[in-house]
């Protein structure tokens, strides 16, 4: 019971459950962006599901410390450069979110704005399996940064625990806000390229700070909230529209042809011409 009382253990902790939360920021914003594609009723259980996923992926990680302390050995060579397992896999991992966060905005922008229900349970099952491998991405990352940062195994996995339990509180409140502002969408799946990159980097011994890129990250979407706040002001409130594969009932509404209404004029002349013809012809007066 002597951490109770040890100071340095206390502040090893917050500090790794802060920087487990900076660092799972990624882990939240793709998993708000995959979860945007179900229908509304199941991204509730995806997410949560995604992130039980990423708890139990850290957790297994940690306790396999020895294999994780392996995989920095590297396993051949690139044109000199030794690649271990973890940069083989931060390579692997930044070109999946690469390509997937390219594909995702081609979706949104130019893709088919209807699917038919029957792929309703294979998305399912394919979300989930992509949270699964970028989970391993991301948490082999985090436990990495904690293996670094503190030595008791203890400390570790209540930091761990702690962070996943912030980001599942928060990844809800994300989730919407990023589907009912497109533009934030965009500028997440901007964000995931960008890590992908840095991941890419990674993996090539090429250290990128990652002050960097979450000034980048925080700068632009400041930026971005400020235009929000500034076409609400102006009264254009109704955010641009992106192709998606469900629509909820308001938007299917809205969205629906209107039956066009007769032209007045015509109608109005139609009616005016009539009117004289009847009063000049004594048969038609009298038949009616």
């Amino acid at each position: 019971m002597d951490w109770v009382t040890n100071p340095e253990i206390w502040i090893g902790f917050f500090t790794l459950v802060a920087l487990e939360i900076v660092l799972g920021i990624d882990n939240i914003i793709f998993i708000s962006i995959l979860v945007g594609k179900l229908p509304p009723a199941q991204r509730d259980r995806a997410r949560k599901l995604g992130l039980a996923v990423a708890l139990i992926s850290r957790l297994l990680l940690l306790l396999a410390l020895s294999w994780v302390v392996r995989l920095t050995e590297p396993m051949f060579e690139v044109f000199g450069q030794g690649i271990s397992g973890r940069d083989l896999i931060l390579i692997l991992g930044g070109l999946f979110l690469l390509g997937k966060s390219v594909h995702e905005m081609h979706g949104s922008l130019e893709g088919e704005s209807h699917h038919s229900e029957g792929k309703v349970a294979s998305s399912f099952t394919s979300v989930i399996i992509q949270i699964m491998i970028l989970d391993v991405v991301f948490s082999l990352d985090s436990v990495i940064t904690a293996v670094g940062m503190v030595d008791e195994l203890g400390v570790m996995i209540a930091a761990v625990i702690v962070s996943v339990i912030v980001m599942l509180v928060a990844s809800g409140p994300i989730s919407r806000f990023v589907d009912r502002h497109p533009s934030i969408k965009m500028l997440a799946l901007s964000f995931l390229v960008l890590v992908g990159v840095v991941l890419i980097a990674e993996g090539f011994e090429q250290h990128i700070s990652k002050g960097y890129i979450y000034f980048a990250m925080a700068f632009s979407l400041l930026v971005e909230l400020l235009n929000i706040r500034v076409r609400g002001k102006a009264g254009r409130r109704k955010p641009v529209e992106l192709r998606s594969r469900y629509e909820t009932g308001d938007k299917a509404g809205s969205e629906s042809p209107e039956t066009p209404e007769p032209p007045v004029g015509r109608g109005a002349s139609a009616t005016q011409a009539d009117e004289p013809a009847e009063r000049g012809n004594p048969d038609k007066r009298a038949d009616s």
